[in-house]
């Protein structure tokens, strides 16, 4: 830890420009945000980690504020992480480099038990599933420049969370896994509500994760609402907070009725719940 501050301390007085890092140690799995101060003539642009590029936003709820996210996924591994900042002053293209620490999330591990179709696939399941991951990457990897966030998050549904984000899964000791949200415990019909204002992206019956809603919040953020008994939202609704979505269920592969609620960000599957705090602590509340 003592060498990761002496990297933050180095950029700092090499590269004399404002910014917060506002989670620098995370799990994989979890988000980091990072805001800049708006500095004159300066326009930010993008946030790199390793391969992949991150667009820098203006603050869609305060002026002369920029902001970027950065997921890990769950299979990031530890270490001290760089992250190039690029952005344009007075003409000139100018870049800084700033530093994260990614820590082991000790997630737990769980076996289940859920239809064998379900973990040994015919040719046809395994082709539709197949398909249904590369529509839902698509849609996941897109980034809509508007943002639709402008108040705090809120979890679907306040009842007892069943299984938590990341915990390592067996079905049926074969097929070897990660949950990839956080579930809540659900009856059969029990009203879903949005967590926050978005567009539906996704609004179908599939394979895995039977019927779904996929939310677009803007700025490469999506929550997901899986295994739903009736979906009351279609594709390109455009839906509010606390607005009811569909209703619980048991659909696709499960061990009984819940909820499964997720979030992804620029693509990456991540901690839904610690996303949301983040949001909401550095980019609601802070600016509000």
């Amino acid at each position: 830890m003592r060498f990761f501050a002496v990297l933050l301390l180095c950029v700092a007085l090499v590269h004399p420009f404002s910014f917060d890092i506002k989670e620098p140690t995370i799990a994989n799995g979890q988000t980091t945000m990072i805001t800049f101060k708006g500095e004159e003539n300066a326009a930010y642009t993008k946030a790199l980690v390793g391969t992949k590029e991150y667009t820098i936003f203006q603050n869609p709820l305060r002026d002369g504020e920029h902001y970027v996210l950065i997921p890990l996924d769950y299979y990031t591994k530890e270490g001290n992480k760089k992250i190039v900042v690029s952005f344009s002053k007075e003409g000139k293209e100018e870049k800084r480099e700033l530093f994260i620490r990614v820590v082991d999330g000790n997630y737990p591990k769980e076996e289940l038990r859920v239809d064998n179709a379900k973990v040994h696939l015919s040719k046809a399941d395994s082709q539709r599933a197949a398909q249904e991951y590369k529509e839902a990457m698509a849609i996941y990897n897109r980034v809509t420049p508007k943002s639709l966030i402008n108040s705090e998050f809120v979890v679907p549904l306040q009842t007892k969370i069943t299984s938590a984000f990341g915990k390592a899964r067996t079905y049926n000791q074969t097929l070897k896994s990660y949950h990839g949200g956080t579930d809540f415990r659900a009856p059969i019909g029990l009203p879903i509500k949005a967590s926050n204002d978005g567009v539906v992206v996704l609004a179908k019956d599939r394979f895995y994760s039977g019927k779904t809603i996929i939310l677009d919040h803007g700025h490469g953020v999506y929550s997901v609402y899986f295994h739903l008994s009736e979906l009351h939202a279609k594709e390109g609704d455009r839906v509010q907070k606390n607005g009811v979505i569909g209703l619980a269920g048991d659909t696709g592969r499960v061990t009984g009725p819940h909820l499964h609620f997720g979030m992804r960000v620029h693509g990456a599957q991540v901690d839904p719940l610690q996303c949301i705090a983040l949001l909401n602590s550095h980019l609601i509340k802070e600016t509000q």
